[in-house]
């Protein structure tokens, strides 16, 4: 093979049999030599072959001498109502964070999040697109630094914290509210079916395509159910699943399923398919607080409120910007 080859994340994922988190945590480590071509990470085979070597002897390919000299200079801090173009280059006030962040969440709003972030950090910020359960498990993991969650218990009628209270135990954590959206059912246009209620979900006939497990459309799905005692198994297709909003509006929008759940935003973008709000759904980042995190989450949080990025975020239908930059919870 030429020692020219290279692979992206998802390839090296495949090739190690492990997570693309699994992946990213390697990287951010500096266990495993990354480059970027464009918008993607690449590692060439020679350092892939190195790596593997080095686990096998038990060895780490990390240098930390190497580096501590690598470390970047000061970044910016400061955000709040500057234009993205006359951001200052660089501050004195904040420090390297020493390793590229990655963000985990499926929503283009952590995109735009990540765009500003690039700005202030000496590494452009990773992305990882995970449901919200996967997301926080990878956050325990140590494999993300900043993840997204929409996940209702349907119990309390509340969004997200019961989900982080549960799954991030023993670590201390600040939540912070990005946006809030609706969600509900895509139906064919018109809404020939009728469906306006979760009850109207066990029509005969009736043929549904689902979200990934671990996605906040399936827990949304899975909560209303269980509340109004429908069984999973007695609807057609809820095992058929796709992973994003625009997948399931246009199975939908093809006259391959009658019914998906999702948010507002993909019914705009899908032509063929019909809006049913059914909840305000809260849309949360949750990052991990410890000594070395507490100027990038102060930049993250700058930015959230700043005029720049909520006038870019507002350009979007469907998002409610009300409480965005809104610290929720804090341990």
């Amino acid at each position: 093979m030429s020692d020219n080859t290279s692979y992206t994340t998802e390839e090296i994922a495949r090739l190690l049999k492990i997570s693309k988190l699994k992946v990213y945590d390697l990287i951010k480590k500096g266990e495993l030599p990354s480059y970027r071509v464009g918008k993607q990470m690449r590692v060439d085979q020679s350092d892939l072959e190195t790596y593997k070597q080095n686990t096998r002897s038990g060895a780490s390919t990390a240098n930390p001498t190497t580096i501590m000299a690598q470390t970047p200079p000061a970044i910016p801090l400061a955000f709040s109502g500057t234009n993205p173009a006359q951001m200052p280059a660089q501050s004195p006030h904040l420090k390297a964070v020493g390793h590229s962040l990655v963000i985990t969440g499926q929503d283009m709003s952590l995109d735009i999040l990540a765009t500003y972030l690039e700005r202030a950090l000496p590494e452009r910020p990773l992305r990882s697109y995970a449901g919200s359960l996967d997301s926080l498990i990878a956050m325990y993991k140590g494999e993300s630094d900043i993840v997204s969650t929409h996940l209702l218990d349907g119990d309390t009628g509340e969004y997200n914290l019961p989900y982080i209270r549960k799954i991030l135990v023993g670590c201390s954590y600040v939540v912070v509210r990005l946006l809030t959206r609706s969600a509900g059912f895509y139906v064919q246009k018109g809404n020939p079916r009728g469906i306006h209620e979760w009850s109207h979900l066990e029509q005969n006939g009736l043929t549904l395509i689902n979200r990934e497990r671990g996605s906040g459309a399936r827990v949304l799905l899975d909560e209303q159910l269980r509340l109004h005692g429908i069984p999973a198994a007695s609807l057609s297709g809820y095992e058929n699943e796709e992973n994003s909003h625009l997948a399931v509006a246009g199975k939908v929008a093809r006259g391959e399923a009658d019914v998906a759940i999702g948010t507002e935003k993909a019914a705009k973008i899908v032509d063929g398919v019909d809006f049913v709000p059914m909840i305000q759904e809260c849309y949360d980042l949750v990052m991990i607080k410890k000594p070395e995190h507490e100027q990038w989450i102060a930049a993250v949080i700058d930015i959230l409120r700043s005029p720049a990025f909520q006038s870019e975020l507002g350009s979007i239908h469907g998002y409610d910007l009300t409480e965005t930059g809104t610290i929720i919870y804090e341990t």
